[in-house]
């Protein structure tokens, strides 16, 4: 397994082994004793499976009072995955970073307690799954707007394409408006 760090401290992106052969092919997709060693010591209580179509843009989510910690994975298709860093007290609150995860590099995000989390679908479809290291709590999620100005994330939308977004994300807060961690 090779761990990399990304622009933002403790944001991690993740390359399990892989063992392939004229079979297929075969990795460990989480190992407490491997990912702790990684610094990644999440005590995961849910797994989401999200399958979104072409266009499709999730987030930027995140929980005020239950922040959680997710393991992000593609099973089909690709995504244009973004953390973005909420932590009043971070030197890199506001800022993003973001990775394309695939079903082909098999890639993996640790997106820590304390960040947004969003994604893009690029594929015709994408199936993604995430570990959680809190439940989810409906009343206390936060949505940030994913076109904030403040953020200037820059997802790889064509000139004039509007994503496919809920109506919970099309209504979101910006940056300046959002209550974030202390």
């Amino acid at each position: 397994m090779k761990v990399s760090a990304t622009a933002l401290p403790h944001v991690l992106l993740i390359e399990p082994a892989v063992h392939e052969d004229a079979r297929g092919f075969f990795f460990e997709c989480w190992h407490a004793g491997r990912y702790a060693a990684a610094g990644i010591e999440g005590r995961f209580v849910q797994d989401n499976y999200s399958h979104s179509v072409r266009g499709t843009l999730r987030g930027l989510h995140y929980q005020l009072q239950h922040p959680q910690g997710k393991l992000v994975q593609v099973l089909r298709g690709e995504i244009f995955d973004v953390a973005v860093d909420l932590r009043q007290s971070s030197p890199t609150c506001g800022r993003w970073t973001a990775e394309v995860l695939s079903d082909l590099n098999r890639r993996q995000l640790w997106v820590p307690p304390g960040f947004a989390h969003g994604f893009y679908v690029l594929s015709e479809s994408a199936d993604v799954i995430y570990k959680c290291t809190e439940f989810y709590v409906p009343e206390d999620e936060q949505v940030l707007r994913w076109d904030d100005p403040e953020l200037a994330i820059a997802w790889p939308l064509a000139d004039g394409v509007r994503p496919l977004l809920s109506p919970r994300d099309a209504a979101a807060t910006s940056l300046g408006e959002a209550a974030i961690y202390r």
